[in-house]
């Protein structure tokens, strides 16, 4: 009950944002929005979902066979829905392991194929990332975009490197972790289990690394568009709105927008999203169009996914256990 009371003051904040930021031109605006152009980013919004379980099913490698093409749908939109209800986004990879391991997939092999999704992405918005500053640093653009720029591609960076280091060095941060843990009292035989599950990834993280190299080809080829279709809402949104902001800047906002949202620890990062992107956007193209544009780009990539994925997730996660409590009260 305290999760869904956060999540509905989460929304309502999400919403009252732009509302004070547009005040009374906000409706007029949006009702003027073109519906052929709405239609067209929920399609895209679809098609991301479908990349997503191509790419899931490319990562399971010979387990794909386990998880048939629409199941492979309904995980996806129940974790992407999970990853927007839950604060920082908690819920998306145990919901994932959960109904991969419903499926005969191990929880070392269902958090392996998390992390390469993550890793795929990662990758993914920093070759963008550096393309974007080598083209602001052709275009002489304003001082304060750059740094936010070389910012953001030496965060991905950092991160990169650190996942590098982890499995690099992972015996020794094992070892490490145990002297650390001592002082807490923790007992041997939870920290052995914990080393034992670390290892477990580990080696499924590196079979997967291991796949062949056509199918990590596809993985990040699939990424790609994935991103690109998701990332272009914001820009088709303001083009309906008759704004002309460059594909590069709004595909800047967003993520800066999003990462805030996600050091929120809001679900969804509801809230710190919209302020970012209010602070990043109304300099660019005005207070009623900003807010216009972060309301309806708001409404196709984050309440769509609520609205759409929250049956999904019922079906997917909520019928088992029914059927679980359902043989507990005849037995």
């Amino acid at each position: 009950m305290n999760r869904a009371l956060w999540l509905a003051l989460a929304l309502l904040a999400a919403v009252l944002i732009p509302l004070l930021l547009g005040g009374g031109e906000l409706w007029g605006r949006v009702q003027r929005f073109p519906l052929p152009l709405l239609l067209a980013m929920l399609g895209m919004i679809l098609l991301c979902w479908i990349i997503n379980s191509l790419r899931l099913r490319l990562l399971l490698g010979s387990q794909r066979r386990q998880l048939g093409r629409w199941k492979s749908l309904g995980v996806v939109i129940s974790t992407e829905f999970a990853l927007c209800a839950t604060p920082g986004g908690s819920g998306g990879p145990l919901t994932l392991m959960a109904l991969l391991a419903r499926n005969d997939v191990r929880p070392a092999r269902g958090s392996a194929v998390f992390a390469m999704d993550q890793l795929s992405d990662l990758l993914f918005f920093l070759c963008t990332l550096l393309g974007i500053l080598l083209y602001a640093l052709l275009q002489n653009l304003n001082q304060r975009l750059e740094w936010l720029l070389f910012l953001s591609s030496l965060a991905l960076l950092a991160g990169l490197c650190l996942c590098v280091t982890i499995a690099r060095y992972h015996r020794r941060l094992i070892l490490l972790s145990g002297r650390l843990l001592a002082p807490f009292k923790i007992r041997p035989a939870t920290r052995r289990r914990r080393a034992r599950q670390w290892l477990h990834f580990l080696k499924a993280f590196g079979d997967s690394l291991k796949l062949p190299w056509q199918t990590l080809t596809g993985v990040f080829a699939l990424t790609c568009v994935h991103w690109g279709l998701r990332y272009s809402v914001l820009y088709l949104v303001l083009r309906g709105l008759g704004a002309n902001l460059q594909w590069a800047w709004t595909f800047l906002i967003q993520m800066l927008a999003l990462s805030a949202g996600q050091f929120s620890l809001l679900p969804g990062g509801a809230g710190a999203a919209e302020l970012t992107s209010a602070a990043l956007l109304a300099p660019m193209v005005g207070k009623s169009t900003a807010a216009a544009a972060i309301l309806i780009w708001r409404a196709i990539t984050y309440y769509f996914y609520l609205l759409a994925g929250g049956p999904v997730f019922v079906v997917m996660v909520g019928r088992p256990l029914l059927r679980s409590l359902m043989k507990l009260k005849q037995a």
